[in-house]
This record gives structure tokens, C-alpha cells and sequence, in this order.
């Protein structure tokens, strides 16, 4: 088995039942590696996962333990691990030696936090984090480690500065929409920042320590989950208390661009080779706000101390070598060949055609008018090696489930419900053809004891033309849905053109519009950028435009810029620039 990394991270998603329909949810993971195995926690599920690499994942259900609420947080202190989460009322701490005994042993009820993190330092003192809201800052306190209450005054930490600080603003301003693309006018980006309130303020969320050769790198998001923008800030200091001051390179974790966007609420942490990964939440928000799915990336920390992540390409499949490895040289190993491709189907809703199962935004998608025995089938347009194909399933008019008051309220709130329905299943067949004529099975799920959204096919090269999937069994026999059936494997084009010219304007200090010339036999661009040449640690990926707004940057940095071209033939780096520092308006 190939230790292939694909997002968004491909796992039994969860259904809430709650505001006018069904949708699945998984969020602000916490992810530790403990004695031996990763578990991998997120709000609202019901249980955990967990995995011998990190990259396979099984379930473990628990229905009874109310740290599987919101923004669950479970840290390794001394020999046990430390369970809570987030609860207006009154909020409990637990502990455990083993998470898949179902042995929990509560400890304490200190008083009502959101978003709770628990760090222990090499001296064995405990330290506890929370904070969730757009007024009230960021909390942290020493805790006793054996009780779990407090052991000193609770300190402000860190605040919202959205004055100075791009990422923290609480919408994406300057993405007003024509037809369907991003627009760079600037008169429509200030319309757009008047209509959004640019004086609004974003929600600092999700706390979470990491240590590194004697300093402290507290991790915080911002600035709300249902943006694209949704990411990782970090601040960093000499105590586990602070001071602290926002780090050179922020946001460490982001990703505004590509088939899936948002970065946001997450943890760091190491694996068992000592590389670091990080796992945060990722948005759709279309059924609900809280519609939203977990990334993981390859994360490091340079030479000077700055902690980032490498989110080039962060939704392509990628090889995970063993053992450890450079996180910047994680590179796509195969290139995507469906986009905007052709394609037919048995049926589609009305507003949801075929084409957007391959306009590369898991957002939207096609819909079929039925469920089971309804197909889609992906014209490539020419015979390609193929290794690698993703099916992304959307959830369109899934029903509420009528549910007593009283049973919901057992499942952690008054207003939503998970469904237990041990039946959920995703069966599905997919058959490969290279002249639409006759068929080979690529994968048969017919019988698939599993529902996963996201899932995907190794097809190790397999030559074919036409992939052609038909549903068996959909949760609720809900209508059969595809946000992106994405194909990868290797081209036959060269590599695009390198991109050699840049034109920029600093439109405001958190606000950089870039703008270049089409390379040929490029499908899109990876923006890379950072605060030096060496340091583009940030990216923006977009697809079939040769322009972006950079909405996330300090208003006190400078920043520096190249603009990767990339196509089925590969990915071409571009020319680093640098960008000015001011523009008036």
C-alpha cells in the first residue's frame, strides 16, 4: 500500500441534523500520537479515529463522553492522555491510559471554557488554553496536573488586531464575483470591503501550544470557519504564559485557493520520525456553516525558528516518504488531467450540470434527479496513464431526521443529532474504457461496508479514456452527487511555460493584487509567497486566471512573490519578485 496524503483527509464523515437539512461535518481536530498509534479527535463525531501511519484511519465510535463536542483538545500529560472541549455550562476534563478502552475517569469541572488546549512543559508544569470570541481574548493558566484546576490567575493572551493583520479580517474582502472568478478591480474590492464592514471583528479561536528549542509557539485561528480565508495564525514567546508577539511569517497555516479552502482551528504536532504535520479544518459551507471536513500537511520549522506549513498542491495526492523527510520537498507526484474535461450523465437537477464535477471547487456540483443507478461518466479526451482518481461526493437535499428533543439532547446538544444509522453505506462501481466501447472494472464498492465522501481508487498507470462511476447505495438514498471527480496521473504535454513578469499594486498594507501573463499549456497557478526569497511559505492556487488578491498580509511586512505555472505536463517554478510595500489608493 502506497503512503499516499490526499485532501480532504478521506474518513467516515459524520451527519448533523440540524437547521433546515442534514449535512456531514468534521472540524478543529486535535491530533497526538500516543504510546505507540495516532488518534485523531474532531467536534461533533461521536468517537475517534485512528491510525499505525497517519494516513489510514479507522473509527472508534463513543456516543457517551461529552468531550466529543465542540473543538475537542486531548494532550498527552505524564503517562495519560487529557481529554476535553468546549461547553457554555459547566465543562469537564478527563483522562484516560487507553482511548479504546472507553475508560475515562473524570477529573475535574473547573469552570465554563470554549476551545480548551492543555500543554505540559519538559517540567512536567501543566499550562491550560481557551478561547473562542470576537471581543474576548485568548486565556492561559497554570494548571495542577494531577487535578486539572487552576494552580495560578488566568492571563490574556492574544487579542484580534484586524487593523493590522490581513488574516484576521472577518470575510474575504475583494472577492466580489463575475462570473464565477475572482474579480481584481479595485473599485470592486473597496465596494466590497464597505458592504463586508471592514471594521468587524474576526473571532481568535482554537488554541494550541507547541514547544520548540525553548520557545513557544502559541497557535490560534482566525477568522471564522465558514471563510475561505480561514487559517492558523501563531504567536510566539520565552514562557508558556508569555509575553508573546506575533511571528514574522503569518499565517502559518492558510489555504484560500484550489479545489478546497480553509486551514483554520488546528494542531501540530510530531510523528514517530520527528516530522512535524499539521491537521486543521477545512470548509465547504453550503448545506450549513459547519459543513466542513480536516486537512493534514507537512510542517517544519526553519533554521531561524519559524514554524510553517507546505500547503503547495495541498489538495493533490501526495507521496509521504517513511521516515523523515524535508516538508518542503513534498511535491505532487502526479498531475490533475479531468479539469474541465467533458463528460455525460444519466440526469442532473437543474442548476447542477455535469461541468461542475471538474471546475475544481468542491462547492459546487452535479447532481443527478435520482439515486441509486444513476451515472457519471468522464471523457478525458485522449488515452492517458492514470494513478490516481478521487471521488468527492455532495450532499444535496439530504432530509432533517424528525428527532425527539430528548434523545438529541444525549447526543451533546438540544439542536443537532449525529446519526447512529449503522446502515450508512457508500457503494458505488467505476468502470474505465479507453473507446466508450468496452469496459474493465477500475473498483467495485458494491458491497462496501463503508460511507466515505472522499474517497479515492489507485489505479497504478492504467490507461484509459473514459472513467464512468454508477451509484449503488447513498445514505438517505439521497440524490447521487459529485463535487469533484478528479483524475491524476501523467501527462503528455511539457511543462508550462515559466511565468517571467509580474505585475503587482499593494492596494492597501494587508492587500497585495497580482496580475501576469498566460504561460501556455498551464491549466493554473500556485502563488507562493512569503517574507523573504527563501521564505514563500505561503500559496494562493487558482485555476484558469492569470490574476489574484492576496488579502492575508501584515500590514508592516514585506513580501516577496513567484507564480508557478502548472498543467497536466507538470509544474514550471516562476521568477521570485518582490513586492512594493505601499500603493495609495
Amino acid at each position: 500500500m502506497q503512503r499516499i496524503l490526499c485532501n480532504p483527509l478521506n474518513i467516515p464523515y459524520q451527519f448533523q441534523h440540524y437547521n433546515k437539512q442534514a449535512s456531514r461535518e468534521a472540524a478543529d481536530p486535535t491530533l497526538v500520537y500516543f504510546k505507540g498509534s495516532y488518534y485523531l479527535f474532531a467536534s461533533m463525531s461521536g468517537g475517534f479515529y485512528y491510525s499505525d501511519d497517519m494516513l489510514h484511519w479507522q473509527w472508534h465510535e463513543n456516543r457517551s463522553l461529552t468531550p466529543f463536542r465542540y473543538a475537542p483538545d486531548v494532550r498527552q500529560v505524564n503517562d495519560w492522555l487529557i481529554f476535553s472541549s468546549s461547553d457554555r455550562g459547566p465543562s469537564e476534563i478527563y483522562r484516560t491510559k487507553d482511548p479504546l478502552s472507553d475508560q475515562f475517569e473524570k477529573l475535574s469541572e473547573p469552570f465554563p471554557f470554549w476551545d480548551p488546549d492543555t500543554f505540559q512543559d519538559d517540567d512536567g508544569r501543566v499550562y491550560f488554553y481557551w478561547g473562542c470570541d470576537n471581543k474576548k481574548p485568548i486565556y492561559g493558566q497554570e494548571f495542577d496536573p494531577e487535578t486539572m484546576t487552576p494552580a495560578s490567575d488566568r492571563k490574556e493572551l492574544i487579542s484580534g488586531h484586524p487593523e493590522k493583520f490581513g488574516w484576521e479580517r472577518p470575510d474575504y474582502p475583494g472577492k466580489p464575483k463575475e462570473k464565477g472568478k475572482e474579480a481584481l478591480s479595485m473599485r470592486l474590492y473597496h465596494l466590497a470591503m464597505k458592504i463586508s464592514g471592514s471594521d468587524s471583528k474576526p473571532f481568535i479561536e482554537g488554541a494550541f501550544m507547541t514547544k520548540h528549542s525553548g520557545r513557544y509557539y502559541l497557535q490560534y485561528a482566525a477568522p471564522g470557519t465558514e471563510f475561505a480565508t480561514y487559517c492558523d495564525g501563531v504567536y510566539t514567546g520565552d514562557s508558556p504564559l508569555g509575553p508573546f508577539e506575533a511571528q514574522t511569517h503569518n499565517p502559518f497555516s492558510s489555504k484560500p485557493g484550489g479545489f478546497i479552502t480553509g486551514a483554520g482551528h488546528g494542531s501540530t504536532i510530531e510523528d514517530q520520525y520527528g516530522n512535524l504535520w499539521h491537521a486543521s479544518t477545512m470548509r465547504i459551507s453550503v448545506n450549513a456553516n459547519f459543513e466542513r471536513r480536516l486537512g493534514l500537511f507537512p510542517a517544519g520549522f526553519d533554521k531561524d525558528g519559524i514554524l510553517f506549513c507546505n500547503q503547495n498542491f495541498a489538495d493533490y495526492p501526495l507521496e509521504i516518504p517513511e521516515g523523515k523527510f524535508d516538508p518542503m520537498q513534498i511535491t505532487p507526484k502526479w498531475m490533475l488531467l479531468s479539469y474541465q474535461k467533458s463528460a455525460e450523465v444519466s440526469s442532473s437537477k437543474e442548476g447542477h450540470g455535469a461541468e461542475l464535477a471538474l471546475n475544481e471547487d468542491i462547492r459546487t456540483c452535479w447532481c443527478a434527479e435520482g439515486s441509486a443507478g444513476e451515472w457519471y461518466c468522464l471523457d478525458l479526451e485522449e488515452e492517458y496513464p492514470v494513478y490516481f482518481i478521487q471521488i468527492n461526493f455532495a450532499d444535496v437535499n439530504v432530509p432533517m431526521l424528525d428527532v425527539d428533543k430528548s434523545l438529541r439532547s444525549n447526543v451533546y446538544t438540544s439542536n443537532r443529532y449525529i446519526d447512529p444509522d449503522p446502515d450508512m453505506r457508500t457503494r458505488w462501481l467505476m468502470e474505465g474504457s479507453t473507446d466508450g466501447k468496452t469496459w474493465f472494472v477500475i473498483a467495485d464498492k458494491r458491497n462496501a461496508e463503508t460511507n466515505l465522501p472522499h474517497d479515492y481508487v489507485e489505479t497504478d498507470g492504467m490507461k484509459m479514456r473514459y472513467i464512468r462511476i454508477t451509484a449503488e447505495k447513498l445514505p438517505y438514498d439521497e440524490p447521487f452527487a459529485l463535487s469533484g471527480l478528479r483524475v491524476f496521473g501523467t501527462g503528455y504535454s511539457e511543462k508550462p511555460e515559466k511565468v517571467t513578469a509580474l505585475t503587482s499594486l499593494r492596494s492597501d498594507p494587508m492587500t497585495a493584487a497580482l496580475k501576469w501573463k498566460s504561460s501556455e499549456r498551464a491549466i493554473g497557478y500556485n502563488v507562493r509567497y512569503g517574507t523573504a526569497p527563501d521564505k514563500l511559505y505561503s500559496s494562493h492556487m487558482v485555476y484558469g486566471q492569470t490574476e489574484v488578491l492576496l488579502t492575508m498580509l501584515a500590514a508592516d511586512q514585506e513580501y516577496c512573490a513567484a507564480v508557478d505555472a502548472f498543467g497536466e505536463g507538470g509544474i514550471t517554478a516562476g521568477k521570485v519578485f518582490r513586492l512594493p510595500s505601499m500603493t495609495a489608493r
